[in-house]
């Protein structure tokens, strides 16, 4: 029994001895690790049997602590649970291996890589945010971005985030024009964090523009006159009314407005020398442009109101407006058959009519109504009419297009409308009809 014993306290020292021979091993493995700046970091290394030898962790050449001394001056690093390294406030500058080294002969070591992931940051060209540059000329707007991993840098236009415009540092803009002005957005995200968002306000510079939405206003002695104009111009430019070429100031009856970018000249209890061409004229830095507004007291041109359908074969009911102030003093129709079909080659001739003026008008509208007789059947005809008060005579009207029942023709009604406005056709008429109107007028 006492052989036995003996036998083994022997083999439990021999064990004990055997693992004392081992050396030291390390328990725990490399590994590697992202996080994100600002994070607490903690690199493991756990060792057995590590005896009298010292263990350091090392930073390329650098070392940062030997057994629990700590070697590196950054207060950020310390030994956590034995020799597990921790690193608070991680920074870019923290990534890069990490080696948990035994100091014997054979200096085995255990690395960990340090990935740290870096929120996107932009630095914008211009600086301000702000560029300038002429219509058709080039402006080029940066996003310089930076992080880990590399950001992305998408460029849209504000409002309208659903068109891509480019993608990259650069969005490059050419051939510039006034629409082109607004504001621009690059998005900077590379999925650490928040995306970032840069605007950016461009400006294209351009002379003035004036459009008027009438250049002809009718009025009469006793009422009023508006005028308008709408000017785009960058910078903002400097508008100035002209009557027949002398500049216009403020008066009791003369008053001038603008809201957002429509410039109203408004003439109050409209006098005989109101009349006339006024221009209104508009200056920046880069040019000048004008527009001309006629005020008139002539009659204003006739709107067809009637159905280019005839309700009859043989007749029609022609009905339009005329707006003027003064009375009118006489109306002229003209009218004609049309060629339409192989049977009726060319255009009957001009029936000139004088109309009696309305007897009850309105203050502005005058209404009138003239039934055309012994018309042919199914056949299409059209009309022009003028009128004159005491100012003179109107402009000519459009050509106004209608036909008879019966024929071919009445299933197209819906072919006219009771304004024609053919732009082939009246170019070759008008200027024809015009100049028989005046003959038969003169």
């Amino acid at each position: 029994m006492e052989c036995w014993v003996i036998l083994a306290a022997a083999l439990v020292t021999a064990l004990a001895q055997n693992n004392r021979n081992d050396g030291p091993r390390f328990l725990s493995r490399g590994h590697s690790f992202r996080t994100v700046v600002g994070d607490t970091l903690l690199l493991p290394c756990q060792v057995q049997n590590l005896g009298s030898l010292v263990l350091l962790w090392r930073r390329g050449p650098a070392v940062l602590t030997a057994a629990s001394l700590m070697v590196t001056r950054d207060e950020r690093f310390r030994l956590v649970d034995g020799y597990n390294l921790q690193i608070t406030d991680v920074g870019p500058q923290d990534a890069g291996d990490y080696v948990c080294q035994i100091s014997d002969r054979i200096a085995r070591d255990q690395v960990h890589t340090v990935e740290v992931l870096v929120p996107p940051s932009v630095r914008a060209s211009p600086e301000s945010r702000h560029a300038a540059a002429r219509r058709g000329g080039a402006s080029v707007l940066e996003c310089r971005a930076s992080g880990n991993p590399v950001p992305s840098v998408i460029w849209h236009k504000m409002n309208d985030t659903s068109t891509r415009l480019a993608e990259g540092p650069q969005l490059q803009l050419s051939r510039l024009e006034r629409q082109h002005s607004g504001k621009y957005i690059c998005t900077v995200d590379n999925g650490v964090g928040p995306p970032i968002v840069a605007e950016f306000q461009l400006q294209v510079l351009y002379p003035p523009e004036i459009t008027v939405d009438r250049s002809w206003v009718h009025t009469g002695e006793g009422f009023r006159a508006e005028l308008r104009c709408s000017v785009l111009a960058d910078p903002p430019a400097e508008v100035l009314w002209y009557q027949n070429s002398f500049p216009l100031s403020a008066s009791e009856r003369i008053t001038m407005s603008l809201r957002g970018n429509n410039h109203t000249l408004l003439i109050a209890n409209v006098q005989p020398e109101d009349f006339g061409n006024y221009t209104c004229v508009a200056d920046n830095s880069l040019g000048r442009a004008r527009q001309h507004v006629e005020v008139s007291g002539r009659p204003g041109a006739a709107r067809f109101t009637s159905s280019p359908l005839a309700s009859s074969r043989t007749s029609y009911t022609l009905a339009f407006t005329v707006d003027s102030y003064p009375p009118l003093d006489e109306l002229r129709l003209l009218y004609r058959q049309l060629a339409i079909n192989e049977s009726f080659q060319q255009p009957g001739r001009w029936h000139d009519v004088v109309l009696p003026p309305p007897s009850r008008p309105t203050a502005l509208a005058h209404h009138v109504t003239h039934e055309l007789v012994g018309l042919q059947p199914g056949a299409v005809y059209e009309a022009i009419v003028q009128a004159k008060n005491r100012y003179g005579w109107n402009e000519v009207s459009d050509i106004f297009q209608f036909h008879t029942l019966g024929g071919s023709h009445s299933v197209h009604a819906d072919e006219l409308s009771p304004m024609f406005s053919s732009a082939a056709i009246h170019r070759l008429m008008t200027s024809a009809l015009a100049l028989a109107l005046y003959t038969l007028l003169g």
